[in-house]
């Protein structure tokens, strides 16, 4: 297999992943436990997007409302300038 080929093989798999747990966090509600396995499902993802590249198509993202359109509250949040 080409790096492509094993790289689009390892998203497939992380969202098959998501699409497996997502129904199991329901059971647990907004638990310690289902909070820690959401969080390493997108940790998943986001260490795949570091070590090859974001992927070139939108992707699913079924726990996007979780983490809301949160800004940084730092200097590089939006519409904010350093002085």
């Amino acid at each position: 297999m080409s790096l492509e080929q094993d790289v689009a093989a390892a998203r497939g798999a992380v969202d098959a992943l998501e699409r497996a747990c997502a129904p199991l966090t329901r059971y647990f509600g907004d638990s310690v436990d289902a909070r820690r396995l959401r969080m390493d499902v997108a940790r998943l993802r986001d260490d795949l997007a570091l070590l090859c590249g974001a992927p070139s198509r939108a992707t699913y993202e079924p726990f996007a409302a979780v983490y809301g359109d949160g800004d940084d509250e730092g200097i590089g949040g939006s519409g904010r300038t350093r002085r």
